[in-house]
């Protein structure tokens, strides 16, 4: 839960740096996540997440 939560927070704020600096068109934000919104309710949404955590647990597992 603590990663899907990081997770959220951290394409929330890429969004909004996006927006603010880069000039993201407020329409082009409101689509990218109606469509986060319906894969996440589609049959690929498993191995998105399968991903995630694979990736999450690599990037733990390294030690600088």
């Amino acid at each position: 839960m603590v990663l899907s939560i990081s997770g959220v927070l951290l394409f929330g704020v890429i969004v909004f740096l996006f927006f603010r600096r880069d000039n993201l068109k407020l329409s082009h934000a409101i689509v990218c996540a109606l469509f986060g919104f319906y894969l996440a309710g589609s049959a690929v949404a498993p191995g998105i997440h399968a991903s995630g955590a694979t990736l999450a647990d690599l990037i733990g597992e390294l030690s600088l």
